[in-house]
């Protein structure tokens, strides 16, 4: 089978912060879709509620064992969706050093960060989902 091609583009017309590329290109291969993750355990319990950190740090373990069940890892993400709720500029830090922790900072994927009012659990801080591509 033909492998995925994946190219990560910032055209010098767009800001280029380094945290995310503008751009994602896949060409071949398979799409992974992995479901919005917040901070629960594996029995389903809230992990630090109201922690934004703390939750970051849980989501993102929680996406890698996800990419992990369909063969895939954070160097195969293509695109994260970031939900935080009541949004505050400083909350982009705390999210992308942590996120910087996971990812290859060479290649990092395209990334759109929403603020909003409410998650479906109480307490919940932060929910991510990504898209993924393997060969």
């Amino acid at each position: 089978m033909v492998g995925a091609d994946i190219r990560f583009i910032n055209p010098p017309s767009l800001a280029n912060f380094g945290t995310f590329s503008q751009v994602a290109v896949v060409t071949g291969g398979r799409t992974i879709h992995i479901s919005g993750q917040v901070a629960w355990d594996r029995d389903g319990k809230l992990v630090a509620p109201g922690d934004l950190r703390a939750q970051t740090v849980k989501v993102l373990e929680n996406l890698r064992d996800a990419l992990a069940a369909a063969g895939a890892g954070f160097n195969d993400v293509v695109k994260f969706t970031i939900y935080v709720v009541d949004l505050q500029a400083e909350d982009r830090a705390v999210i992308s050093e942590i996120r910087n922790g996971f990812i290859d900072k060479a290649r990092p994927p395209a990334s759109t960060m929403i603020g909003v009012s409410a998650l479906v659990v109480p307490g919940a801080r932060i929910e991510i989902e990504a898209v993924a591509a393997l060969p």
